[in-house]
């Protein structure tokens, strides 16, 4: 019988929020950049690159949400990229008094 795999939840973080212990993250940002499988995204509070392993069809100017794990760098931190979703339609002010209670 296959061993039972757990991963570990992604922990809701700003971007200037990421802890060396935080092992995955997800964050809501605007893509400011964009590369084939790179993105820059900021949240607002910081900046971050995010590298997938595949494609990225989402546009520069798009609101979305990213899962990955936090890799930390000589500057900070990058992601290691596994979900993005297109937030487009969600309401900013509304989700960050939702996250602050």
């Amino acid at each position: 019988m296959a061993e039972d795999f757990k991963r570990s939840p992604a922990v809701a973080r700003n971007i200037s929020d990421i802890k060396i212990e935080d092992v995955r993250v997800r964050i809501v940002g605007t893509i400011i950049d964009k590369d084939e499988s790179t993105i820059a995204l900021d949240d607002g509070t910081g900046k971050i690159d995010v590298t997938f392993k595949e494609p990225v069809k989402e546009d520069v100017n798009t609101l979305v949400r990213v899962f990955g794990k936090a890799v930390p760098t000589d500057s900070g931190f990058e992601l290691e990229g596994e979900i993005i979703q297109d937030m487009s339609g969600l309401d900013m002010d509304l989700y960050k008094q939702s996250i602050s209670i």
